[in-house]
């Protein structure tokens, strides 16, 4: 009996999507494969639905990571699903080593594979996701030697670009935050398990080749720096009760500024001034995970972590 449905969101991915499936095809067990198409017009869709095996749900308009993994979500009828970015290459026993690691334990909610940059195989691209008190989210071991992180680990949040989630624990906690659109997205459903009590683990057996920024064409474009901006604030306001933000505000300023810097030198100020304000606003409209007594503890844990991830942030 399949324990696994893999899920592609796709928006245009026509140069990769033949390669995505057909390494998927050659899984050492079995698996459900769902695409949830985004209203592509490059014939990715129609690409999709000749594999056999492969289940495509067409949507008439692209209504962002988010809304489209949840559709397939839904949609799944096993007890796992891994969420799968349409520009990777899957290695034969990532979807085993993926179920492997997330039944370890009973309390896990999401596990991260180990991805690396397709173009240059020797690098990681994710080993992971960290979160810190400066508000910046980032990856582990990024464009560090794939030799290294080779043991598993707890880790803030698992990337969704190639992450296993156990279905019942999503809709137990609620499903990704479609406010979101993209960008962060991961972020806020880990910290909300992490709120709850649950953990988020890396394994380097699921190894996963990704191309990056397949959907959006760039490591840095307009949109992406405006979204994870605006994502960034609002990730804040959800999920850090007030005592918390207080207490981090000056490490948030901080991070803030340094990241205005940043793109400002990169000639992407204005966007990320318009997305921390589009942040503010979406805060504004939308209510904060609600503060609960049984959760102090998991809060003191996640504190603590948001101190020390400063330091792995600053020293790689």
């Amino acid at each position: 009996m399949k324990e696994v449905t893999v899920i592609i969101p796709n928006y245009n991915g026509i140069r990769y999507i033949s390669h995505c499936l057909d390494a998927l095809k050659l899984q050492s067990i079995e698996i459900d494969i769902i695409v949830v198409d985004n209203g592509s017009d490059d014939g990715s869709d129609e690409a999709a639905a000749a594999y056999e095996g492969v289940r495509l749900i067409k949507l008439d308009e692209n209504t962002g990571f988010c809304h489209a993994v949840n559709v397939g979500i839904k949609a799944a009828k096993t007890d796992y699903v891994i969420l799968l970015n349409n520009d990777t290459r899957v290695g034969a026993d990532f979807a085993k080593e993926l179920l492997l690691c997330a039944k370890a334990r009973k309390d896990t909610f999401s596990v991260a594979s180990k991805m690396l940059q397709m173009s240059d195989p020797g690098k990681i691209d994710s080993a992971g996701d960290l979160y810190c008190a400066l508000g910046w989210a980032f990856s582990i071991g990024k464009d560090g030697s794939s030799s290294k992180y080779d043991r598993e680990e707890e880790v803030f949040s698992a990337c969704a670009g190639a992450a296993i989630y156990k279905k019942s624990l999503i809709e137990k906690l609620g499903y990704f935050d479609e406010q979101h659109i993209s960008y962060l997205e991961d972020l806020d459903i880990g910290y909300r398990a992490r709120i709850n009590g649950y953990i988020n683990r890396y394994t380097p057996k699921a190894v996963v080749y990704h191309a990056g920024s397949g959907t959006t064409g760039s490591r840095y474009n307009a949109f992406k720096v405006r979204m994870a901006a605006r994502n960034s604030i609002y990730v804040i306001h959800k999920n850090m009760p007030i005592v918390m933000v207080v207490l981090n505000l000056p490490f948030l300023l901080a991070g803030f500024g340094i990241k205005m810097l940043y793109f400002a030198k990169k000639g992407f100020g204005r966007e990320y001034v318009t997305g921390i304000r589009q942040g503010f606003s979406l805060s504004r409209s939308n209510p904060k995970y609600p503060l609960r007594v049984g959760n102090t503890l998991n809060y003191c844990r996640i504190q603590l972590e948001l101190w020390i991830n400063i330091i792995r942030r600053i020293t790689g």
